[in-house]
């Protein structure tokens, strides 16, 4: 129903962002690939977007960019694969990375995703393999691209944010830090990044 949405970004939180278009605004439901590049709170933003019906809710799904899209609506053709695991699943690995984990047999590299279990990762890859296709030159590297949010990290962006940085500033912060210590430490290392 509908393609996309160009507009003025009017919010942008953990798991969705709000896009005026000509006086509506439209919630969308996002990813953190998605939500880290969207823009800033008063610019204008573009989502490509797909309409979630189901008997009791409609809910409307933003990408930032038309291949996040893509590899969204063929997770949810997976059996067991719903809209918001597949939102999970794109941010922890852009479409690249899981188009390459796919090929490669990788359920690890799923199974980062929050509510993702072996069993899953496993199914994904299955049926997915010979949909996605992986980038030509294609190597590891791309995991190094993809947000890997935790529990612990999620944590440490939310006191980020509390502590007055913007979502996308948290995020990034986060992003090059080593998730091996407390969530003390995280935030300690990705506050003396970001001053």
């Amino acid at each position: 129903m509908f393609y996309s949405l160009t507009g003025k970004l009017v919010r942008n939180d953990a798991n969705s962002c709000v896009i005026d278009v000509g006086g509506v605004a439209f919630r969308c439901t996002a990813s953190m690939q998605t939500l880290a590049n969207v823009g800033q709170v008063g610019q204008t933003a573009t989502l490509y977007t797909y309409l979630s019906v189901r008997e009791d809710a409609l809910e409307l799904f933003g990408f930032y960019r038309e291949d996040e899209l893509d590899a969204f609506r063929k997770l949810i053709a997976v059996s067991g694969v719903g809209a918001k695991v597949a939102v999970a699943i794109l941010s922890v690995l852009t479409p690249d990375a899981l188009a390459l984990a796919v090929a490669n047999g990788d359920v690890k590299a799923i199974t980062r995703a929050q509510g993702v279990g072996a069993k899953l990762a496993q199914r994904v890859v299955l049926e997915l393999k010979g949909k996605l296709t992986a980038p030509e030159n294609a190597d590891s590297a791309l995991y190094a691209n993809a947000p890997v949010l935790d529990s612990k990290l999620d944590e440490a962006v939310s006191a980020l944010e509390f502590l007055g940085y913007s979502h996308q500033e948290s995020i990034r912060a986060v992003q090059g830090v080593d998730p091996s210590g407390s969530v003390e430490d995280v935030i300690r290392k990705a506050l003396g990044a970001l001053s």
